[in-house]
């Protein structure tokens, strides 16, 4: 009987992938759903004896199965785009059943966890040290830091809190880990129990996510007995984007309205119910089970560049030709990620911009396609690496409108609680509006009845008005309380300082005001 391998990863599912299961089982095929090998222009991608063809259709069931087909692309495994990476937090990606017990003790799993278990709290801290495992959900703090100050705090009651809350756009990672790979988070966090010797852990989800929900839940189910004493649940939240901010999703996961929280305490601290609590990302965590693999953490740590160590599953998205996950070690240009593993823009047309880090990430120029991917070699640059999601554009993007919407986006998903975000990005909206339209004239003055008797504001020249955005910036960058106001100018002063032409008719005049703000 022929073994049909199709993955039922949410974005497989949503090209006809359950469609083309069931064509497959009425051939009389044996089918299994897999997780996806992350090669999303590809899906729905069909795998027999090793090799692939895709995107399929139902009109491409018999061609396949008789050897006509001419979606074939060979061996996946040897694909351009698979050999390529360094898979270790996805090494079981298109290979193994997401809820099968048996797939995921082939493949290793469990090891990292009965390891953990015979050496100990400390040693298990000293290896998530040793390995220089940082977070991987946006600030990129030491994981190993953290489980340590949450060990060392005193508390009858301790948590781990996963943060699933996967908002950011062109990111998919998180979605990809819980849905093809749920026991290797529930693994990590099994460990991350033993290290700070807490025994309940929670996994807080956004309810756009239903198959991860589907999955974990029923994954939880299966492997109860074998993370115990340990105990995990799922909890799901209502998309807030803010909710995606450590202590934010916290109030919600205590039933509170989703509203950041003034640090200090630290969640290590004094995090779920007032208790210590780590709060890692799906990534952070599920790295972790390799990590504690007999060798691991040396294995992991002589990968990356300078303090960005290990591998970063890469997202690849927006205008792309091949969109999907790369995960590779840290140290990898724009250039080779983009125009080598991406193929570059699916419309054929010259790249523009790239934006690395969602939505509030910076707009990185072809100029800078160079800088090696690390976090602190993106930090020179006012860069982001964020959640690692790249999200490409074209030559038709107009950038000015790409930073007003950086802005837009902060005023709608704002929690409120601090003025420079919630304030702050309402105006900024007005200021690239009147940039674009040409600097503040005298008309505009009945819109601020305020300002009649200030001779200095009768008007703001174009180059005003940049002034007075660079200001804004820098106060919502250094005066929010969390990083949805704080990094809302990466995105907004890139666009400016890059793409000066998309926003005035005179580029010049931006250099200048730029310049003048220095």
């Amino acid at each position: 009987m022929t073994i049909v391998k199709i993955s039922d990863d949410a974005l497989a599912r949503a090209g006809g992938a359950d469609k083309l299961a069931a064509a497959f089982e009425k051939k009389g095929c044996e089918v299994h759903r897999t997780s996806s090998w992350g090669m999303h222009w590809l899906e729905p991608l069909v795998e027999i004896d090793g090799k692939g063809f895709g995107p399929a259709t139902l009109d491409d069931v018999d061609a396949i199965l008789d050897g006509s087909s001419d979606l074939g692309i060979g061996v996946i495994e040897e694909h351009p785009f698979i050999a390529a990476q360094t898979r270790l937090t996805f090494a079981r990606a298109g290979k193994t059943r997401p809820l099968s017990l048996e797939d995921y003790e082939a493949h290793g799993g469990w090891s990292g966890l009965k390891r953990a278990r015979a050496i100990g709290p400390e040693a298990i801290v000293q290896e998530v040290l040793d390995s220089g495992l940082r977070g991987r959900g946006g600030a990129g703090f030491p994981t190993g830091i953290k489980w340590k100050t949450v060990a060392g705090a005193p508390g009858p009651k301790k948590y781990i809190v996963c943060n699933a809350d996967e908002g950011d756009s062109g990111t998919f990672a998180d979605r990809m880990a819980m849905e093809g790979d749920p026991f290797a988070l529930i693994e990590g966090m099994a460990i991350a129990g033993e290290a700070v010797g807490a025994d309940q852990g929670y996994i807080y989800l956004r309810s756009e996510y239903p198959d991860a929900i589907r999955k974990l839940n029923a994954a939880l189910a299966l492997c109860a007995d074998i993370i115990a004493p340990f105990k995990c649940e799922v909890r799901v939240g209502a998309g807030a984007y803010v909710c995606g901010e450590e202590t934010s999703l916290l109030n919600s996961l205590e039933g509170k309205r989703g509203e950041v929280r003034a640090k200090p305490p630290l969640p290590a601290l004094e995090g779920f119910l007032g208790r210590p609590t780590v709060v890692n990302n799906v990534l952070s965590l599920a790295a972790v089970p390799h990590i504690l693999m007999e060798g691991g953490a040396a294995q992991y740590a002589e990968r990356g560049i300078g303090r960005s160590k290990g591998t970063m599953p890469i997202q690849l998205a927006g205008n792309i030709k091949h969109g999907g996950l790369f995960e590779a070690p840290f140290g990898m240009t724009l250039h080779q990620l983009v125009n080598e593993i991406g193929g570059g823009t699916a419309s054929g047309r010259p790249v523009k911009a790239v934006q690395v880090g969602g939505p509030l990430g910076a707009y990185l120029h072809p100029d800078q396609f160079d800088i090696a991917f690390g976090y602190e070699e993106y930090a020179g640059v006012d860069a982001l690496i964020g959640h690692a999601g790249i999200t490409v554009f074209d030559d038709t993007a107009d950038m000015g409108e790409m930073a007003r919407f950086a802005m837009e986006f902060c005023a709608a998903e704002s929690c409120g609680k601090c003025t420079p975000c919630r304030i702050g990005s309402v105006r900024g909206q007005e200021i690239i509006d009147r940039i674009r339209a040409g600097g503040r004239k005298r008309d505009d003055l009945e819109l601020a009845p305020q300002m009649h008797n200030t001779k200095k504001n009768a008007g703001r020249s174009v180059e005003e008005e940049i002034g007075l955005l660079t200001d804004l910036c820098e106060t919502m960058k250094f005066g929010s309380l969390c990083a949805l106001g704080g990094f809302t100018p990466y995105p907004v002063m890139s666009a400016l300082k890059h793409w000066p032409g998309d926003f005035v008719s005179n580029p010049e005049a931006v250099e200048k005001a730029l310049d003048a703000a220095e």
